[in-house]
């Protein structure tokens, strides 16, 4: 596993040697924020390289669309292809097709379940999932302790998608950093997938609020789903100083939240990085040239202390 540093290196002996490339890539879903974010970073990559024609597709969350939208860029004998996964066990079908016609592929963001088998050609950049959990369930176990509730809150988590790596690896990172420190007297009450989606995440808030039990955390997978959990406790008419709320990512809409004292706490993923890094790697890969299997773009924490260095960073 290397850092973007390595990546960085090789970029700087691609500027301006592009000649025309194209590059398949295939998004998970374009109505998600995050992929939205990585969508643009692709692009503006592509932009400052010259000379690379990008065919962007949406897979809107079906794998038999991604599947397809696959299998017509090997067809068309794209330079190469970098994609969000849509489901992260899909993965191995995916490498064999790409690997069989020879054409470079890299995996963007979430983590395919075959990381570790990946082919010459081929590779992964994204961000280390469980170090986003765990930065984020230190943060607010610290809140608790100011608060003197380290021994007895009540945690509820909102995951992502569940065929998604990234989900899981934070919800259990969330979950063993707690248990491991001292919060470990904390009670998790519940957690529940809401699909990346902040309308979901809404309707699993109010649905805990409904229920009548004590909120004190709501652990989020991403700011977009922490979002909705702020929704719903102010429709609820809850003060938001009586719960504090974790997310992940960084984007505005989430700094936004954290400005108006309504988010606590969130983790920087880099989604400029992390697509700069990919369009790296795919054009390196399309070259001939060699690339590390696993290219990890750091998480960073970020509170109200610190938040306005993250200003349009996402």
């Amino acid at each position: 596993m290397k850092s973007i540093c390595t990546v960085a290196v090789l970029a700087s002996l691609i500027v301006g040697t592009a000649s025309a490339e194209t590059i398949g890539i295939s998004m998970q879903n374009f109505d998600d924020n995050f992929q939205t974010l990585l969508r643009e970073g692709l692009q503006a990559r592509a932009n400052h390289v010259g000379g690379i024609r990008l065919q962007v597709e949406d897979a809107q969350a079906d794998i038999a669309r991604q599947i397809n939208q696959i299998n017509n860029f090997i067809a068309a004998k794209v330079d190469a292809i970098i994609l969000t996964l849509t489901d992260t066990s899909v993965a191995p079908a995916i490498t064999a097709a790409a690997q069989k016609a020879g054409t470079p592929l890299v995996y963007l963001n979430l983590e395919p379940d075959n990381v570790n088998q990946l082919p010459k050609n081929q590779a992964y950049v994204g961000s280390k999932e469980t170090d986003a959990g765990r930065l984020g369930a230190e943060a607010a176990c610290r809140l608790l302790k100011k608060k003197g509730k380290a021994a007895n809150a009540q945690v509820y988590i909102l995951m992502g998608d569940l065929v998604h790596q990234a989900s899981r690896d934070r919800t259990f990172a969330v979950k063993e950093t707690l248990a491991a420190g001292d919060c470990k007297g904390v009670t998790i009450a519940d957690e529940q997938s809401a699909a990346w989606m902040r309308t979901n995440a809404m309707d699993v808030t109010t649905n805990w609020i409904t229920a009548g039990r004590p909120i004190d955390v709501v652990f989020a997978n991403s700011d977009e789903m922490a979002i909705g959990a702020i929704q719903a406790l102010r429709a609820a008419g809850i003060s938001m100083d009586d719960v504090i709320v974790v997310g992940v990512n960084a984007a505005q809409e989430g700094l936004a939240a954290m400005a108006a004292g309504e988010l606590d706490v969130t983790v920087f993923q880099d989604a400029k990085g992390q697509a700069a890094s990919a369009l790296d790697a795919a054009l390196a890969l399309a070259h001939g040239k060699s690339v590390d299997k696993q290219v990890m773009v750091p998480f960073e924490l970020v509170t109200p202390e610190n938040m306005a260095k993250y200003n349009n960073q996402n």
